[in-house]
């Protein structure tokens, strides 16, 4: 997402270096999204994947339409065939790995939209349907209809709402659990940018975690944890990453960024291992609900899937 705008405008060598060293990582799961730049992002994956395609899982997402200075959402039916054709098409595939509803059509039943994806994976466009921040009665009515392989959620320290019960359901069915924004939105990366540095069109100037009235204690928050990351030696994006992977062998978290050497920073995490103590400390220094504001833009906020 962040290669297409969402955070300000980023540069397309920046954003193949940042893709290809992923992959030299050994980084295999990508995500992207048909409202990511209005298609701009599937092209700029398939040019950036290249001859590697073979060597990852691609998930991409449908569901999301701008009206009127707003996002909405359409689970309609006919909105899932539009949709995968053109996803299809952008990314240069005859298959995509991962289908997500990007967000739940409060208009459309649940199982009339995975009905919808279902029979995607009966034609062989999709192998596996995955959807993204909805409630744990929402999936399990979407997972008696055709078996979901992921939920795809904000989670991180910086927001925990995950675990009021979406966690728990996705472990009892089986399913993945992938966090996205696990760096808080840039104020886990230790270089919080200030509120006068975000770009016109840099979606966090909406994020009530960045209003006047939040940003300094927020601040504050984070420079305790990127210090911690410095008594064990590591860099607070490591910390925050290998965080989430102590939560279970069932999450999957997703970064993003536009910049080689933060890629390979991040990819870091993998190899730290944090041990009870240390964990302990982090739930100290940044216990859940000591974030101030929301982690809803104003764009997308009314969609949430209570």
């Amino acid at each position: 997402m962040s290669l297409s705008g969402s955070y300000g405008q980023a540069r397309t060598g920046d954003s193949l270096e940042a893709v290809a060293a992923a992959l030299d990582a050994g980084i295999d799961f990508f995500d992207t999204a048909e409202a990511y730049g209005n298609g701009h992002n599937e092209k700029l994956a398939a040019r950036a994947l290249g001859k590697r395609r073979t060597e990852v899982t691609l998930a991409t997402k449908f569901g999301l339409r701008f009206e009127a200075g707003r996002i909405e959402a359409d689970g309609t039916p006919g909105n899932v065939r539009r949709a995968v054709e053109g996803s299809l098409a952008r990314l240069g595939v005859d298959c995509i790995d991962l289908y997500y509803l990007h967000r739940r059509d409060p208009n459309v039943p649940i199982e009339e939209t995975v009905g919808a994806m279902a029979s995607l994976v009966e034609r062989g466009q999709v192998r596996w349907l995955g959807l993204s921040e909805v409630s744990p009665a929402t999936l399990r009515r979407a997972h008696a209809e055709h078996p979901i392989a992921a939920v795809q959620s904000e989670y991180s320290l910086w927001t925990r709402n995950p675990e009021d019960g979406i966690l728990a359901t996705c472990a009892e069915l089986g399913v993945g659990f992938v966090p996205y924004s696990p760096l808080g939105r840039g104020f886990l990366t230790g270089n919080v940018p200030s509120r006068a540095d975000l770009g016109d069109q840099d979606i966090r100037r909406t994020t009530p975690y960045f209003a006047k009235e939040h940003f300094e204690h927020n601040q504050r928050l984070a420079a305790q944890i990127a210090d911690f990351a410095g008594d064990l030696k590591t860099t607070p994006t490591r910390l925050a990453l290998a965080w989430l992977l102590h939560r279970g062998p069932g999450i999957v978290p997703i970064f993003g960024t536009r910049r080689r050497a933060h890629v390979e920073d991040n990819a870091g995490a993998a190899q730290l291992v944090l041990d009870e103590p240390a964990l302990a400390r982090i739930d100290e220094l940044l216990p859940r609900g000591a974030v101030s504001g929301d982690n809803a833009p104003a764009v997308t906020a009314h969609l949430a899937d209570r």
